[in-house]
């Protein structure tokens, strides 16, 4: 995996003794509804972005390490507009999705398998609510975590925070060229990681304003 190697401040002192480099994962999921359990995650994508030792970051190509499923629904109720914006069939997941206890236990496997010694770091744009489903999922069917339980960074207070602006005027759309993905928001929770692992890369060399 080769991109941008930047030079970062180090600070190599750790209460443990120990300070794990961290492999960056980007994470979109599609959702028949608002909150885990009472609804379902329909798919959800995975990416290698970067990953970053303390001293250099390297940005990876998003679309060489990549995880993806669609998974059969848990629960009964559902909302249309969430899954007409999802673009997927609820009607045949429901036949042919894959089961979610298998497919979390591969997504476990594959996130340990890409992190290695690095400690694994989910990334999302924003992220709590991709957090909040795989979150769910991983414990409910994987007794666990891959990311533990806080191994998450949250693109869009990277951005509020160097670009100085209100929580208000962090969206996606906000960015400024320069930090965009060359790839559309289609909506497919693969191509949507990929495309935020694009921006988590730029966003994190990034001066700010």
């Amino acid at each position: 995996m080769s991109g941008v190697v930047s030079e970062m401040p180090s600070d190599p002192a750790s209460i443990f003794g120990v300070v794990r480099p961290d492999v960056y994962i980007s994470a979109d999921v599609e959702t028949d509804g608002p909150i885990p359990g009472r609804f379902s995650m329909l798919s959800f994508g995975l990416a290698v972005a970067a990953s970053f030792d303390g001293v250099s970051f390297e940005s990876h190509d998003p679309t060489s390490e990549t995880f993806y499923r669609e998974l059969r629904p848990i629960a009964e109720e559902w909302l249309p507009e969430a899954v007409a914006a999802s673009g997927l069939d609820r009607d045949a997941l429901a036949i042919a999705g894959a089961d979610p206890m298998v497919a979390m236990e591969e997504a476990a496997l594959w996130v340990t398998s890409v992190a290695a010694t690095a400690r694994p770091v989910l990334v999302g744009y924003p992220v709590v609510f991709d957090w909040m489903f795989l979150h769910w999922y991983f414990v409910a069917f994987v007794d666990e975590s891959p990311f533990g339980f806080s191994g998450a960074l949250d693109i869009k207070t990277i951005y509020q925070q160097k670009a100085r602006v209100t929580l208000d005027e962090a969206g996606r759309a906000d960015l400024p060229p320069l930090l965009r993905s060359s790839r559309p928001h289609t909506h497919n929770a693969l191509d949507d990681a990929v495309e935020q692992a694009e921006i988590f890369s730029k966003l994190f060399v990034w001066a700010g304003l």
